[in-house]
């Protein structure tokens, strides 16, 4: 990131945008103060209408400090929020689930800034914080998850028996053939129904567990120790010795290796003519996620606002991993002992199509990449 000294703007508003690019080559970081944009000539630079703060804010008092409290704050109200329409004479299930979703937020939020910035705190406490809010956000994660996976499979189904299913794409791609589209059409239409109850059933019963095992956490000793160190947080940051009165550098520099370690993933993702069933390059891909999350985190902490330049690219990356993860459920359940031939084959073509919506989000994270350059390796 552009080091502070270099202008002094004013410390933006939470929804003031700011954009990120490098004058230099992919390799270095990219500063905040300008962005890059690609055309058809190459890249240009335009002035950041935001600007990073002016150096002398730049401190882990000024800074990191109010930004985790905040997050504790929104922690602590999201939880009041759940247990208020989680009541059993509450019947409001979406405000729940609204109040749910704000808990992970705030929990990503927080742990995220506790690993990048875990130089600048004290280490064994950010450690132990971190590990448990990521336990927290992973159990209350995997309901939702699978009832969005259901949901997509399930649409998938519909659209793949409807009358515009196209001639088993997918299926011949894999090796295996077609006769015509009408008879694709038929066969799917035959194990389509079957695919459809027998994907309900596992994830219903996946979603139920996940559901149960959510609602154990949150009442569990474990949950209440991580709310109690959240509320303390909420009023006194544990700081490392000697970091109170660091400059720039505390924030900076921690910021800049994350979106370093982020560059370096894209630049090393997989080529667009790799196989398109090739599941072991997922693991690069769910890490450039995992990255960029980091990155819009450190964002968040030294300019005060995510970074709109990255909202289309995050947004493919998360459907990556949906699609990923959907198509892995109808593999999973193909592998179903003694099922009927045309649920095999319904379940072999949802598969199918899961894997080609991979390859179209990974088309349109290269698309909305604002940092084209950084997309290829020498």
């Amino acid at each position: 990131m552009r080091r502070p000294d270099q202008q002094t703007t004013t410390r933006p508003t939470p929804d003031a945008a700011s954009g990120t690019t490098p004058d230099t080559p992919p390799a270095k970081a990219i500063g905040p103060g300008t962005r890059r944009t690609a055309d058809a000539g190459g890249a240009t630079r335009s002035p950041d209408p935001a600007g990073p703060r002016p150096t002398g804010d730049l401190t882990t008092e000024a800074v990191l400090a109010p930004y985790l409290r905040g997050q504790a704050a929104e922690f602590l109200r999201s939880l009041r929020l759940h247990h208020e329409h989680s009541a059993p004479a509450d019947s409001g299930g979406h405000d729940a689930a609204a109040a749910t979703r704000a808990l992970r937020r705030s929990a990503r939020r927080i742990s995220g800034s506790l690993h990048t910035f875990r130089a600048a705190l004290d280490p064994l406490w950010a450690d132990q914080l971190r590990a448990e809010l990521a336990w927290l956000s992973g159990t209350l994660a995997r309901e939702h998850a699978y009832a969005n996976r259901l949901a997509r499979l399930v649409e998938a189904l519909h659209q793949l028996s409807g009358p515009t299913l196209p001639a088993a794409r997918g299926v011949r791609a894999a090796g295996e053939s077609a006769a015509s589209d009408a008879q694709g059409r038929a066969a799917l239409g035959v194990g389509a129904a079957r695919a459809g109850a027998l994907l309900e059933r596992r994830l219903t019963l996946a979603r139920t567990r996940s559901h149960s095992a959510a609602l154990q956490a949150l009442g569990s000793s474990r949950f209440h120790a991580v709310a109690d160190a959240v509320a303390l947080l909420a009023s006194d940051v544990p700081l490392a010795p000697g970091t109170a009165g660091r400059t720039a550098e505390a924030l900076l520099e921690p910021a800049e290796r994350a979106e370093q370690r982020l560059l370096t993933a894209v630049a090393a993702l997989p080529p667009d003519d790799t196989e398109p069933y090739n599941e072991a390059q997922d693991a690069a891909w769910h890490q450039a996620r995992l990255l960029l999350r980091l990155h819009r985190y450190a964002h968040e902490v030294v300019l005060g606002a995510a970074d709109p330049a990255l909202t289309g690219a995050g947004h493919a990356l998360d459907l990556h991993r949906d699609a990923v993860e959907a198509a892995g459920a109808a593999a999973a359940a193909a592998r179903t002992p003694r099922i009927a031939p045309a649920t095999a084959y319904a379940l072999g073509v949802l598969h199918a199509d899961q894997r080609h919506e991979v390859e179209a989000a990974r088309t349109v994270f290269r698309e909305t990449w604002p940092y084209a350059a950084a997309l290829s390796t020498p």
